[in-house]
C-alpha cells in the first residue's frame, strides 16, 4: 500500500489513486469513530465486513439503475469506485426517530415517523456537521435545484430498497445516510451515489426485538459492535456464518445519521 498514492484519508476508509484514469481504490479500515471523531476506536474485521456488505448493496442498486460509484470489489477490504467530485452534503433519510431528530423534537425514539424525512448536513467536521436547509445549499452554491431534486428522488428510491432488502433479512431501517458526487463525462456530468452504505452509515435494529445491529452499539458502549455487522451480513447472505467475524476467516467517513 505504501508504493500507491493516497488521495484522502477519511474516518473509516482511504483514497488511493486507481489503476486507471478516473478511478480510485477505496480502502475500508478498522477504524471506528463517534461524535466527529471525539470517540475512537480500532475494531478488528469492521472494515473487510463494511466493505462486503456496501458491495452489495451497490450492485443491487446498480440493478434497478440507480447510478453509483461502484465498480467491482477488489479484495476483502477494497473497492475500485469511479472518481467524483464529492458534494459536500450529508442526505439523511429518517423512518423511524432516533438519534438528533428524538432529541431536537422530542419524539421518543422508535416511534414510527407519519412519512420518511430527508435531511441535509452540511460536511464540515469542525462545525459539527450542522443541518442546513434547501436554501444554504443552493445559497452558497454547494448543490443546484437539479442536483438536490436528484439527490432526494435516488434517496427515496435507496430507501425503498433498503427497507425491502433488510424487512427481508428481519432487520428495521431506522435511516441511514448518503453522499453524492458529480461523475464528469466528458462534456457531461450527473450525480451519482457514493461513499459506503453499511451498519456505520445505517441504523438497523432487529425486527422483532429491537436490539441495535448499527454503530449506535459503538456509540454507546454496547460492545459486540463486530459481531452485530456480522450478523447483519450474514442475514443478508453475504457471510454463512454469524461468528464469521473479527476472528473468521472471511474477515482478517463515515460515521452513521445523526
Amino acid at each position: 500500500m505504501s508504493r500507491r498514492k493516497m488521495i484522502y484519508e477519511g474516518k473509516a476508509k482511504i483514497l488511493y489513486e486507481g489503476p486507471e484514469p478516473g478511478t480510485l481504490v477505496q480502502y475500508f479500515k478498522d477504524d471506528a469513530t463517534a461524535f466527529n471523531n471525539q470517540k475512537h476506536a480500532t475494531l478488528e474485521g469492521k472494515g473487510v465486513l463494511n466493505n462486503r456488505i456496501s458491495e452489495h448493496i451497490m450492485l443491487g442498486l446498480g440493478r434497478i439503475g440507480i447510478p453509483t460509484h461502484f465498480i467491482k470489489r477488489l479484495n476483502m477490504r477494497e473497492q475500485l469506485v469511479r472518481q467524483v467530485e464529492i458534494i459536500p452534503l450529508e442526505v439523511v433519510c429518517r423512518n423511524v426517530a432516533a438519534g438528533s431528530i428524538s432529541t431536537r423534537l422530542g419524539v421518543p425514539e422508535g416511534e414510527q415517523l407519519p412519512r420518511s424525512i430527508i435531511e441535509f448536513y452540511y460536511k464540515k467536521d469542525e462545525l459539527g456537521d450542522p443541518m442546513i436547509s434547501e436554501e444554504h445549499i443552493t445559497a452558497f452554491n454547494w448543490a443546484t435545484h437539479q442536483e438536490i431534486d436528484d439527490m432526494m428522488a435516488m434517496t427515496l428510491r435507496v430507501n425503498d430498497f433498503l427497507s425491502g432488502l433488510f424487512t427481508g433479512a428481519g432487520i428495521r431501517l431506522v435511516d441511514f445516510k448518503l453522499e453524492f458526487g458529480r461523475h464528469y463525462e466528458g462534456d457531461m456530468v450527473r450525480t451519482v451515489l457514493a461513499d459506503e452504505i453499511s451498519p456505520d452509515s445505517c441504523r438497523l435494529w432487529d425486527l422483532e426485538t429491537n436490539e441495535k445491529m448499527d454503530k449506535d452499539r459503538f456509540r454507546r458502549d454496547m460492545g459486540n459492535v463486530t459481531e452485530a455487522y456480522a450478523e447483519v451480513a450474514r442475514r443478508l447472505g453475504i457471510m454463512k456464518e454469524s461468528g464469521q467475524g473479527a476472528a473468521g476467516g472471511d474477515v482478517g467517513k463515515s460515521d452513521a445519521p445523526k
